[in-house]
């Protein structure tokens, strides 16, 4: 659970609260989006391994971990903050052809958070 909350304070999310001592529920939130952390609970598990999601090298098949989608004014600000602080880009920002700029990040446990931003068909 720490490891799940100083991660996200990275991409600059914050904790909201956490249950249990040692805490094994809780959340972080940025802005009016929540996301709810349960320990050895709900959810898959991702491999872990460092692969890109897309393209050459990718294994979409293999991921199990939960995707989540964020939405951000700034994907490049965003993938520079991530840069900074280290986080796993497992896909770079990219202009994709559903008229969505965005890039993949990998959490710890595997899961994988696509942060885009529309943009129009392309």
């Amino acid at each position: 659970m720490q490891r799940s909350f100083a991660w996200f304070e990275k991409l600059g999310w914050r904790k909201c609260w956490d249950w249990g001592a040692p805490p094994t529920f809780g959340s972080v939130g940025s802005g009016e989006c929540e996301i709810f952390f349960c320990l050895n609970g709900q959810g898959g598990r991702g491999g872990g391994e460092r692969r890109p999601t897309f393209g050459p090298g990718a294994d979409e098949a293999a991921e199990t971990g939960v995707w989540i989608s964020v939405w951000v004014d700034d994907v490049d600000a965003v993938h520079q903050r991530c840069l900074e602080q280290g986080i796993d880009i497992a896909w770079p920002p990219t202009d994709m052809p559903w008229g969505v700029r965005e890039m993949h990040v990998r959490h710890p446990d595997g899961h994988v958070l696509r942060i885009g931003r529309g943009i129009g068909p392309s």
